[in-house]
């Protein structure tokens, strides 16, 4: 009898923890504990963050932690979504913190890895990285000037760490990931990829995977920094620099399932780094991580706009949904349902069961469509995306626009029959 109740102890702090993080474990699988809504009654209620929100929300006894680009990270009652604390940074904040006991860490746009006090939001220690950038790239995605070094205003989320092992993974603009002490912030080893590093790593039985956008990624010992294997991704420099790992890997049942700009989701035995199978997406990059439950990985991908269901085993094509806009949200399982975002200002609920939407959740903003970039159907529109300059300052024009319909480019959680998830918009929404 106390043999079992110490296995339900253990179940619930495994539970707890699996929500303190980005994609709900150090694993990164996507997988919730709880089911979250089969159908939209509406919302519960929604916050104001002050700026868009491109990370994720994390949820831990009962308060959501967000970050937000208004350099704020606010602490939120989930109950009734009152503020219990902000801290404020100097630079606005895409990185999903991670809460582990009475410490939460995140990644700091201005170059560092921040511990704060879980119940007050007060500064614990700050780690300082070399610098903080963006990919960047000349001929980015063929816009010109030719010579001008561009940077990539689609690197929007910075590396979300991960605690394991007594220390705090994460990776850097300056092209390195690092172990950090969890309670001094003293580094403990740092290891160089071959470009910038904002994939947040997965930390399975002693080992970190991650990616750059140097097309490299990497299974590195997550006691001594060496590398295990590197498994090499698709090149192609010469046009327009399509390639590189913006998405993060879900680790299941000894495979490491990661999508890349080089439009394909691969499959890798997670000891040696060979490659199992990989599926290609038609040109179209797979920004955000898989998620992987019941031999099933599902994934979105960016301008074919789809959301995949594919073979744990073989990477075969179970089913695909037309989301309408770009996917870049990481879904969320939780019960019969995968939850995921779109740039058109939607949240989708899949029944994973028929491969159909079960209900769709709009932000106001897309509702309103300022610029009228979308049509009755949700699509984006030829005229409302037209060029303005003609060169690469248009890639920034494009995200201010999806800004103005509340894109979803955050990735939902989902506790207690609830999904949260943020929106360009600057709100953080509860679905219920």
């Amino acid at each position: 009898m106390k043999s079992a109740a110490l296995c339900v102890l253990a179940l619930c702090i495994a539970t707890a923890a699996a929500q303190g993080t980005f994609h709900g474990d150090n694993a990164r699988t996507g997988v919730y504990p709880t089911a979250g809504p089969a159908e939209l009654h509406g919302v519960k209620w929604s916050f104001d963050t002050g700026g868009p929100v491109f990370a994720s929300p994390v949820v831990v006894d009962g308060v959501v932690y967000i970050a937000s680009g208004s350099a704020r990270l606010f602490a939120i009652d989930a109950t009734s979504g009152t503020e219990k604390w902000q801290f404020t940074s100097s630079r606005p904040i895409a990185s999903t913190p991670a809460v582990e006991g009475d410490t939460l860490y995140f990644v700091s746009s201005a170059g560092s890895l921040v511990a704060l006090d879980v119940a007050t939001g007060k500064t614990k220690w700050v780690y300082a990285i070399e610098y903080e950038r963006k990919f960047e790239a000349q001929g980015l995605h063929g816009y010109g000037p030719a010579k001008q070094t561009i940077p990539d205003a689609w690197d929007v989320y910075t590396s979300s760490p991960a605690v394991a092992r007594g220390k705090v993974f994460f990776g850097s603009g300056d092209g390195n990931v690092y172990a950090v002490d969890a309670a001094s912030g003293v580094l403990q080893w740092k290891f160089p990829m071959r470009g910038v590093v904002h994939t947040s790593p997965a930390v399975v039985d002693g080992t970190v995977y991650i990616g750059s956008w140097g097309s490299d990624f990497h299974a590195l010992d997550a006691d001594t920094g060496q590398s295990k294997w590197v498994f090499e991704a698709g090149q192609d420099d010469a046009i327009h620099n399509q390639v590189g790992f913006q998405s993060s890997a879900a680790v299941v049942d000894g495979v490491v399932y990661v999508g890349c700009r080089d439009a394909h989701v691969y499959a890798l035995d997670a000891k040696t780094g060979r490659r199992k199978w990989d599926y290609p997406t038609s040109k179209s990059w797979v920004n955000g991580t898989p998620a992987v439950r019941d031999g099933v990985v599902y994934v979105g991908t960016s301008d074919s706009s789809r959301f995949m269901a594919l073979d744990a085993k073989s990477g075969r094509l179970r089913f695909n949904v037309d989301a309408k806009s770009y996917v870049f949200s990481s879904a969320a399982l939780a019960g019969d349902h995968a939850y995921f975002g779109s740039h058109n200002g939607r949240l989708h609920a899949l029944d994973i069961r028929t491969g159909r939407i079960a209900w769709t959740f709009q932000t106001e903003a897309s509702r309103r469509d300022p610029m009228q970039l979308l049509d009755a159907d949700g699509r984006l529109t030829a005229t409302g995306m037209a060029p303005v300059f003609g060169d690469f300052q248009d890639m920034y024009i494009d995200l201010f626009r999806f800004r103005s319909i509340g894109a979803i480019l955050s990735s939902p959680t989902v506790a207690d029959g609830v999904v949260y998830v943020g929106s360009l918009d600057g709100h953080l929404y509860a679905l219920h």
